[in-house]
């Protein structure tokens, strides 16, 4: 096996795929030789990902679905679970950011996306993936957070509540799962990293003063061949110059 195909006979689901952090991370999970499973709402940015990943020598399968829609999860589990019998590798990237309000003026219609895309999605992809998971030689589930979940800034409440309760039910289910199989679970702060998301919360910053997705995404692929304990919790780097 040769260092791109390390992956070979894996298969991977990468919510959030069409951009960023999610992105470069079906990328470079089909670079290591990973079957990547593309899901996010946008089908045209998804089969612009697939192309990428083709093109590379990688395979892909494109899922396009909106995780806060009900049901949509349950039916992609089960469509999954009719192609194949584990899935291997799990990285939940795919996030919304309510805008950034005292917690007095949070918005409830985006509060309540925000509650369904990053904390209710959570658990529905948890659920949906279990036995597949489970049945894993090594599943391992890697969770993307924000520090502002673990340590509450001003005006990031909405979000932040919602990455604290993300991050909890991850770990949660760590625990619970930890001794009846070899399913581990970890979560990973990107830090600074040039997202859409990033430009939205800080307009004012400039892109190329913060790290490209491709570093996070280098550093996940990394910590899937590390034998990583569940409860494994770690900030991505800044690189050297």
């Amino acid at each position: 096996m040769t260092e791109k195909k390390r992956l070979a006979g894996k298969t991977a689901l990468v919510t959030g795929a069409s951009k960023g952090i999610g992105a470069a991370t079906a990328k470079a999970l089909a670079a290591a030789g990973a079957h990547v499973i593309l899901v996010a709402r946008k089908v045209k940015a998804l089969e612009a990902i697939e192309d990428e990943i083709h093109d590379a020598g990688g395979t892909s399968t494109i899922a396009p679905l909106d995780l806060a829609e009900p049901d949509a999860i349950a039916r992609l589990g089960t469509a999954i679970a009719g192609r194949w019998q584990t899935l291997d590798i799990l990285v939940i990237s795919a996030a919304y950011l309510p805008e950034l309000t005292p917690v007095s003026q949070i918005d409830p219609k985006q509060y309540n996306q925000a509650i369904l895309t990053n904390v209710v999605a959570t658990q529905t992809l948890l659920a949906a993936f279990d036995p597949l998971m489970r049945r894993a030689e090594a599943g391992r589930i890697i969770g993307l957070t924000s520090s502002v979940g673990a340590h509450p800034r001003a005006f990031w409440g909405a979000y932040g509540s919602t990455k604290a309760a993300f991050d909890n039910l991850l770990e949660t289910y760590g625990a619970e799962v930890e001794k009846l199989s070899e399913l581990r679970v970890a979560i990973l702060d990107p830090g600074a990293t040039r997202t859409d998301m990033r430009a939205r919360a800080y307009p004012g910053e400039k892109p190329e003063t913060v790290k490209p997705p491709e570093v996070v995404a280098e550093r996940i692929v990394a910590l899937l061949e590390e034998d990583f304990e569940t409860g494994h919790r770690e900030r991505v780097a800044e690189p050297e110059d």
